[in-house]
Parts: structure tokens; C-alpha cells; sequence
């Protein structure tokens, strides 16, 4: 598999300003996610460096941007509180090896049952949880407390400053990404006139060395796999269900298709380096990828330039960085979030069916009160299955008639599983119907044990009454169904009262 696309056209100046522009808006988020975890701000980098640079040379999508991401940190800020950093690293170490055995086994193919509704839920509630989390640098530092007079007008000024470049330059030209222009115009404004606001030193610091690596000092035995494994876990499925949904997004976006599985190895060899290089681990990044991709950038090139600049700032930027001003940076992700909202779902909202509506709003809600991208990805697909559920249950029907010997028959429609087997019993006429009974399956299907179950209990009742059955034009899976269930219940395909016919003219068993 080659690493690289060398027939595909790169854009050399897009991928490098994108680059750059991805690099300055995840610095401020790294540390960030870093701080609220209790983890050495510099882990926050050293997710972004090394998370960005292994996914974007092995991803399965071009274009797409990881970090340390708040998603899977979240998930560790209870190991880190309960057991310390060194089974922090520990757990990213599980969570890199359980996305790469995801990728092996090509199970990635299952993001494809997120449905439509659940795409519009998560991206809207998405956009508002990073517009709203822009919000807390109105805050005084290391305080709930918001700022107020001087300070609250200068960060609220600059902030609409950049918001107003990100949309004019585009108007002006688009040769160099507007968001990248803002913050060059913002830090300026801000060094011409010594304007004193909120910078990124103000955070953390930014200055340190090369990831050192280091094993994490923990007992390697079966007590700690049993404290570490559950944490893994779930960090690597919140990082495989947002990585996944970035995906898609990206595929949309692009109008191409990347490959899943391969993105699922990526991440994992990437968290396995975080957990030896002192990095916090992390998963695609949603608002950094749209940064990336609104620059232009369409390649792998632009995600690689962002992860050796985030090293190089490390290294030798720190002092320039450090003074970058927090308003320009939250005045791009503000229009990040504003962009990344589907407002197109508001136009289509009186053609699309309410129990799509319904689910739509329930995955944004839980995105944004609970900040748990993957519990509502899995609501909202729990919630879309039952209502598919629903609705295949009312489908199910019957179509009766007595043919010229006398014999009552009934053609299925619609497939027979748990939720439509009350229905399916209700349509035969026990009592009244004659001594020869025959029901055919050619429009539908036996899915489920209570399929089966349903099956036994009208062939059960028809038997009581010394009435011949005749089950007709079965499909393969669902006579092997019943085969398979003669242990568990009554289904005697030998009995000639219960028969199960290849053709009106012919019975098998």
C-alpha cells in the first residue's frame, strides 16, 4: 500500500498555509485539554506532534488532521485522578493496540450504520460545543470568573476583529487561507498599538525539548491490564467513533472515500507512540480538520507541515508563539464552528420524517450537555434502530384466500423478527378456517428467535385443532433457522402436520 499518492496534484502553497494555520489553532487546544486532565502541558503538544504526524504519513484520509483531542482525554481524567500518569500512558498504549486490531479486522465498515439523522445530530452538536468552549476564554485564567471592563472590551474586540477578516478575505482573495490572515493581522494590531491581552503563555508554556521516550512505569501484570483495559477501551472507541465520523465528513466534503480500516491502524500506532513518548494520545480532530480543508488543502503534505511545526515551536518558538494573542485564535474557531454547523438541515426540516428530527436533536443535545461524542453516536443509532424496528413491525401484513379445493391460505408480507410477531399472529382466523392451511413466505422473511417462536405457536394452535400447515417457499437462512431451533423449541420437521413445502406441488421434509 503506498504511503503516498504521487500521481495526485498538490497544491504546495495551500498545503504549507494550511499547515501553519492548523498548527496555530491546536497549540491553544492541546494545552488546553492537557490542563483540564492534570497532565504536564507539554503532553498536549507532544498528542499533537505525534498524533498528527503518524496519521497524517499512514492515515486513510488525506486531508484529515489528528491531535490531542478533549474527546479521548476526557475519558482518562479518572485513571489520572485515581491511579497517576504513568497508568495514564498505560491505558493510550491499550486503547493504540485496540484501534489497530479494529483496522485489521476491518471492522471500521461499521460506521456505515450511522444513519443520516445521526451525521446532522453530531455535526451541529459538535459545532456548538466548539463555538460554546470559545466562550471560556472570556474567562478570567485558572477562574470561573468572567472578565469585565478593559479586558472584556479588548478580548471582545479583537475577537470581532478576527471573525470579520476570516470573512472578508475569502471576498478579496483566496490565494492565502483567511484564517491564517487574521491571526497575522490580530498579532499585529496587537504588537503595533501594545494592546495587553490574553495570550497563548498565559495558558502554559509552550517551550520544551523532543518527546522523550519512556515506558510507562507500571506492574506489568494481570491487576494492572484489569485497571488499565477499561479506560483503553473506551478511549479507543470514542477515538475510532469520532476519527470515523471525521471520515465521512471529509469524504463529503472532498468527494472522495478514504479508507476507514486503514485510519483505524493509524490511530492506534500513533496512541501506542504517545503512551512511550510522554504524549497524551488523542483521534481525529473535527475543527482543525475543517480548518485544514476550508485553507485549501487537499493532501497529506498539509497535515505533516502542521505536526513538524508544532515541534518546531516546541523547540525553538516558544517566545513567539507565546505571545500570540488567545482572541485570534478563538475568533477562528468561532467561524470554524459557525461553517461547520449544517444549516442546510433547517431548510430540509419540513421534508425530512419527525422520528429523523426527533434523533437528530436528541445526538446534538447529548453532544452538547454531556460532551460525550460517542454515547451519542450510540443513542442516536439505538434510537434509529428501534424506530426502523417500529415502522418494518406496522409493515407486516397478510393477504388470505381460499383456493377451488377448499384450502385457506396466507401470503406474508414484510419480514417476520420481534417486533412484528404479535402482528403476524393476529391475522389468522384459528377457529374458522378450514381443515388446510397454507402460509407462504415468498414475500418475507424469519429473522429472529421469536420469529421461530411465533412460527411454533400458530402451527401449535392450527395442530391442536387436527388442521393441516404448510409453510411455503421459505428462504435458505430461514429453513436453517428453524433446523437450528428443533432443540430449543417444538419444530418437528418430520411431523406431518407441521411441513415445510419447496413448491405447491412438492414437499421437502
Amino acid at each position: 500500500m503506498p504511503l503516498f499518492d504521487l500521481k495526485q496534484p498538490i497544491n504546495y502553497k495551500n498545503e504549507i498555509l494550511a499547515g501553519l494555520t492548523v498548527a496555530m489553532t491546536m497549540i491553544p487546544e492541546s494545552l488546553s485539554f492537557a490542563i483540564l486532565a492534570g497532565f504536564p502541558p507539554l503532553m498536549g503538544l507532544y498528542a499533537a506532534f505525534i498524533m498528527g504526524l503518524v496519521t497524517a504519513i499512514l492515515g486513510g484520509r488525506p486531508g484529515l488532521v489528528s491531535g490531542g483531542a478533549g474527546a479521548t482525554v476526557i475519558t482518562l481524567i479518572a485513571l489520572m485522578k485515581l491511579h497517576g500518569l504513568e497508568y495514564v500512558f498505560a491505558a493510550v498504549v491499550v486503547a493504540g493496540v485496540i484501534q489497530i486490531v479494529v483496522g485489521l479486522f476491518r471492522l471500521g465498515k461499521f460506521i456505515r450504520l450511522v444513519p443520516q439523522s445521526v451525521m446532522y445530530g453530531f455535526v451541529n452538536g459538535l459545532a456548538i460545543v466548539i463555538f460554546l468552549s470559545q466562550l471560556n476564554q472570556f474567562k478570567v485564567q485558572g477562574s470561573n470568573d468572567w472578565l469585565s471592563g478593559s479586558a472584556l472590551y479588548t478580548m471582545g474586540g479583537l475577537t470581532a476583529l478576527t471573525i470579520f477578516v476570516v470573512w472578508l478575505w475569502p471576498k478579496i482573495t483566496k490565494a492565502v487561507p483567511a484564517s491564517l490572515v487574521a491571526i497575522i493581522v490580530v498579532f499585529a494590531v496587537v504588537l503595533i498599538f501594545g494592546i495587553q491581552t490574553k495570550t497563548v503563555s498565559d495558558i502554559a508554556s509552550v517551550a520544551g525539548g523532543f518527546p522523550p521516550f519512556h515506558v510507562p512505569n507500571v506492574p506489568f501484570t494481570f491487576e494492572t491490564l484489569k485497571i488499565v483495559f477499561p479506560f483503553g477501551l473506551i478511549m479507543a472507541m470514542v477515538g475510532l467513533t469520532e476519527g470515523l465520523l471525521t471520515l465521512n465528513l471529509v469524504d463529503e466534503i472532498v468527494g472522495n472515500k478514504g479508507d476507514g480500516n486503514r485510519e483505524s491502524v493509524a490511530q492506534g500506532t500513533a496512541n501506542i507512540l504517545n503512551g512511550f513518548f510522554f504524549g497524551m494520545g488523542g483521534c481525529p480532530m473535527i475543527a482543525q480538520t475543517l480548518v485544514n480543508l476550508s485553507a485549501g488543502a487537499r493532501a497529506r503534505l498539509s497535515a505533516i507541515i502542521g505536526a513538524l511545526t508544532i515541534l518546531l515551536i516546541i523547540l525553538v518558538g516558544a517566545p513567539v508563539i507565546g505571545k500570540l494573542p488567545m482572541a485570534a485564535l478563538t475568533g477562528v474557531m468561532m467561524m470554524v464552528a459557525v461553517t461547520t454547523f449544517e444549516w442546510s438541515s433547517f431548510r430540509i426540516i419540513n421534508k425530512m420524517p419527525k422520528a429523523d428530527i426527533f434523533i437528530g436533536v436528541v445526538v446534538a443535545a447529548v453532544t452538547v450537555f454531556m460532551h460525550n461524542l460517542a454515547l451519542a453516536v450510540l443513542i442516536g443509532v439505538i434510537l434509529s434502530a428501534l424506530v426502523f424496528a417500529w415502522e418494518s413491525a406496522r409493515r407486516i401484513r397478510a393477504k388470505k384466500f381460499i383456493d377451488a379445493n377448499g384450502v385457506k391460505h396466507y401470503e406474508i408480507f414484510g419480514p417476520l423478527f420481534f417486533g412484528s410477531t404479535t402482528t403476524f399472529l393476529e391475522k389468522f382466523d384459528v377457529q374458522d378456517d378450514p381443515t388446510e392451511i397454507v402460509i407462504n413466505f415468498k414475500e418475507s422473511r424469519i429473522a429472529d428467535m421469536s420469529a421461530i417462536d411465533a412460527v411454533h405457536k400458530i402451527t401449535e394452535r392450527y395442530k391442536k385443532l387436527d388442521k393441516l400447515v404448510t409453510l411455503k417457499h421459505l428462504s435458505a437462512d430461514s429453513r436453517l433457522l428453524l433446523r437450528n431451533a428443533a432443540g430449543v423449541i417444538e419444530v418437528n420437521m418430520d411431523d406431518p402436520i407441521y411441513m415445510v413445502a419447496a413448491s405447491p406441488h412438492e414437499s421437502k421434509y
